[in-house]
C-alpha cells in the first residue's frame, strides 16, 4: 500500500464520528471526512453477532463438551447454561456500549474505568494474541472441513489444512481490506448459509426423534463427570462456541444509531444462538451415541452422512460458509480494535492509519492477518480453544468489573440502557453503607440522651 493512501484518523475524544463533511460544492459530490463510516445498519449489526458466534466452535465443541461433561444430560445443561452466561454478559455489554460510543469493546471501557495501564495490557493481550489466535482457530477449523471430503475415510495432510488456512486469512484480510461495505455483505450471505444448515440438522433431528430414536437421550445423566476441573473445561469448550456476542461493541462509531440498534441486535442475536445450539446438540443425539459423536472427526459431517444421503455434501459445504463467516467476522472487528489502540498511543502509529480510498484501517486488518499466519503453525485446535477461552473470559470478567465500577465514578455518564445485574449489586452497596451510617448515627443519638456524650458534655 503506497503513502499516499492512508492517512492517520484525526478524531475528537468522544469517540464519534461523521457521515461526511456537511459543505458541499456546486457541481461536486459530498466529500467524506477521513474517518470510519456508519455503515453497518440494525440488520448486518444482527449478522455480525449470529454469524460470529455460529462458528466452528457447534461443529468442533460438542465432542469436547461431552467428552469433560461425561453424559448427555449435563452436556445439554452446560450448553444452555453457557448461553445464559453470554446474554448476561452481552447485557452488561449493552449499558457499556451505549454509555461510551467509541469502538474497541473492552479497551475503551478498560480505559475508562481503570485507566491507560490496564487498557494497555489488554491492548496488547488482545491483538498480539487473543484475536489473531482466534482468527486462526476459525480458518483452521474451515480447512479441515473444506478437506476432509477429498480425503474419505482419512485425516487429511497437516499440510494441505495450513495452506487452506491460510489461504482464508489472505482471502478475507483482502475483502475486508476493500470495503466495509463488502465486508458487511458477505458477513449477511455467509450468516444466511449457516442458519440454513442449522436449520436443516434440526429438520433432520426432529424427523429422527419422530421416529422414535431416543435411545440416547434417555438415562440422559448415567456417566456423569464428578470433576470440577473436567465441568470447567466443558464450560471452557462450551463459551468458547459462544464467544462473539461482543462483536458489535468493536465497531461502535461504525454502527447507524447505536444508541437503538446495538441493544437490539444483542437482544435478537443472543436468544437465537442459544437456541440453536441447544436444538443442534439434541439433534446430534439423535443421531448418534456418546461414543459416535466422540470418535466421529468432524460431527456434523458424520450427522449428514447418516441422515442426507445421498445429499449428505450439502453438510460440509455449509459448514464451510459457516466457518468461513465466523472468521470474516472475527477479522472484521480484530482489526477495528487494533485500530483504535494505534489511535490512543498504546501501539504503533501506523496501525492507526485508514485508507483514503475504502475508508477501511487496513495496517490494522493486515497486521492481525499476519500475526495469525503464525498461530496456525501449531495446528492443535483443542489447546487454542483452552487457552482462549480462559484469557478472553477472564476480561470479559474484569470489563462487567468495569461496569460497577462506573457505576460509583461515573455516575454523570448517560445510560440509555441499564443492566440489572450491575444495579443489583450497586444498590445492595448502597444499602449496606446507608445502614452503616445509620448505625453510627443511632449510638451517638443513644449517647447523647444519657448525657455520656462529648458534644453533649460540651454544650
Amino acid at each position: 500500500m503506497d503513502k499516499g493512501s492512508i492517512r492517520k484518523r484525526k478524531e475528537s475524544q468522544n469517540g464519534s464520528t461523521s457521515h461526511s463533511v456537511d459543505c458541499q460544492t456546486a457541481g461536486k459530490q459530498p466529500v467524506k471526512a477521513t474517518v470510519l463510516q456508519k455503515d453497518v445498519g440494525l440488520f448486518s449489526g444482527i449478522c455480525l453477532i449470529v454469524g460470529t458466534m455460529i462458528g466452528s466452535g457447534i461443529f468442533i465443541s460438542p465432542k469436547a463438551v461431552l467428552l469433560y461433561s461425561g453424559a448427555v444430560g449435563p452436556c445439554l445443561l452446560i450448553w444452555a447454561a453457557c448461553g445464559v452466561l453470554a446474554t448476561l454478559g452481552a447485557l452488561c455489554y449493552a449499558e457499556l456500549g451505549t454509555m461510551i460510543t467509541k469502538s474497541g469493546g473492552e479497551y475503551s471501557y478498560l480505559m475508562e474505568a481503570f485507566g491507560s495501564l490496564v487498557a494497555y495490557l489488554y491492548s496488547w493481550t488482545t491483538v498480539m494474541v487473543l484475536k489473531p489466535s482466534s482468527f486462526a482457530i476459525i480458518t483452521l477449523s474451515f480447512a479441515e472441513y473444506a478437506s476432509t471430503p477429498f480425503y474419505p475415510g482419512c485425516t487429511p495432510p497437516l499440510v494441505v489444512t495450513k495452506c487452506l488456512s491460510a489461504a482464508a486469512i489472505f482471502l478475507i484480510v483482502t475483502v475486508n481490506c476493500l470495503s466495509v461495505k463488502l465486508a458487511s455483505y458477505v458477513q449477511n450471505f455467509f450468516t444466511a448459509a449457516k442458519l440454513f444448515i442449522i436449520l436443516v440438522i434440526v429438520g433432520a433431528g426432529i424427523v429422527v426423534m419422530a421416529q422414535g430414536k431416543t435411545e440416547t437421550l434417555s438415562n440422559a445423566f448415567d456417566g456423569t463427570s464428578s470433576s470440577v476441573g473436567a465441568i470447567g473445561l466443558a464450560f471452557y469448550n462450551g463459551l468458547w462456541a459462544y464467544d462473539g456476542w461482543n462483536q458489535l461493541n468493536c465497531i461502535t462509531e461504525e454502527l447507524k444509531d447505536p444508541f437503538r440498534n446495538l441493544p437490539l441486535a444483542i437482544l435478537i442475536g443472543i436468544p437465537l444462538v442459544s437456541m440453536c445450539y441447544v436444538l443442534v446438540n439434541v439433534a446430534y443425539f439423535t443421531v448418534m451415541t456418546t461414543t459416535e459423536l466422540l470418535l466421529s472427526p468432524a460431527v456434523a459431517v458424520t450427522f449428514g452422512d447418516r441422515v442426507l444421503y445421498p445429499l449428505s455434501w450439502i453438510v460440509p459445504l455449509f459448514v464451510v460458509f459457516s466457518t468461513f463467516g465466523s472468521a470474516n467476522g472475527s477479522c472484521f472487528t480484530a482489526g477495528r480494535l487494533a485500530y483504535v489502540s494505534g489511535r490512543e498511543g498504546h501501539l504503533v502509529k501506523i496501525l492507526s492509519y485508514i485508507s483514503l480510498k475504502h475508508y477501511t484501517p487496513s495496517p490494522a486488518l493486515i497486521f492481525n492477518g499476519v500475526l495469525s499466519l503464525f498461530y496456525i503453525i501449531p495446528a492443535d485446535i483443542n489447546t487454542l480453544i483452552n487457552y482462549f477461552s480462559f484469557a478472553q473470559w477472564v476480561f470479559y470478567g474484569l470489563t462487567a468489573l468495569a461496569l460497577i465500577v462506573m457505576r460509583f465514578t461515573r455516575r454523570e455518564l448517560n445510560r440509555p440502557v441499564k443492566s440489572w445485574l450491575p444495579s443489583l449489586i450497586s444498590q445492595s452497596w448502597s444499602t449496606s453503607t446507608v445502614l452503616s451510617s445509620s448505625s453510627v448515627d443511632f449510638s451517638s443519638t443513644t449517647l447523647s440522651s444519657t448525657g455520656r456524650s462529648t458534644g453533649h458534655a460540651n454544650s
